[in-house]
């Protein structure tokens, strides 16, 4: 993963020491353990999936970027920094304050807090609120919550807008709910999806009018 600014790059070198650290102690633990402490834990995307997300922010440029799911803060990074470089910013939904308490320190030393605003609460809560449009949708979140959110996006949705949805492959037990948003995506009419290989598993949907589309 590149970044042009070395403080984007020590703080996200920061999130990669914490995560190998993490993925250490989690390999000492039973299943169950992890499971009751996986609020403890970076979870993050990864840099492959990162890089993704970097490249088409930037390649976009998207008016607004709206991220479900802040947790600690790695993805956060990443879609801020290309925020800034495409003239833009990020709107990052968490309910865990102290998450976001944390996300917003590494931001404000990787200076780029100007280009996310934080919001905590619940995502449902916070996407009914707002009255959008969304033009590039980071969904990571919870996955039994993929499909609601996914629904209450879409109608928030710009033309030629893009959701991007981490854990479609990866972990095994995310599965069902990765294909029930599969399904509920391919339901609408007006956006077109595909399975990427990237990270734990990406899938790319866009919204679409027939005639209408320059992506």
């Amino acid at each position: 993963m590149y970044f042009k600014d070395p403080k984007v790059a020590a703080v996200f070198a920061e999130y990669v020491d914490r995560h190998a650290q993490e993925t250490a102690t989690m390999a000492t633990l039973p299943p169950d353990e992890i499971g009751a402490r996986r609020n403890e834990f970076l979870l993050p995307v990864g840099a492959e999936a990162a890089g993704f997300l970097h490249s088409l922010v930037i390649a976009r440029a998207p008016g607004t970027i709206l991220e479900l799911g802040t947790s600690y803060g790695y993805s956060t990074l990443v879609l801020a920094d290309a925020a800034r470089e495409s003239g833009t910013r990020v709107i990052t939904v968490d309910l865990d304050p102290a998450k976001q308490a944390y996300a917003r320190v590494m931001m404000e030393r990787a200076g780029l807090e100007q280009f996310v605003e934080f919001r905590c609460g619940d995502a449902l809560e916070v996407v009914s609120a707002d009255p959008g449009p969304f033009d590039f949708v980071f969904l990571d979140i919870w996955k039994n919550l993929y499909v609601p959110c996914f629904e209450a996006i879409y109608p928030k949705l710009a033309d030629e807008a893009i959701v991007v949805t981490d854990n479609m492959i990866h972990p095994e037990g995310a599965r069902d709910s990765a294909r029930t948003l599969r399904r509920a995506i391919r339901e609408k009419p007006d956006l077109q999806s595909a399975l990427l290989p990237i990270g734990q598993g990406i899938e790319l949907t866009v919204k679409w009018t027939a005639g209408n589309l320059s992506l």
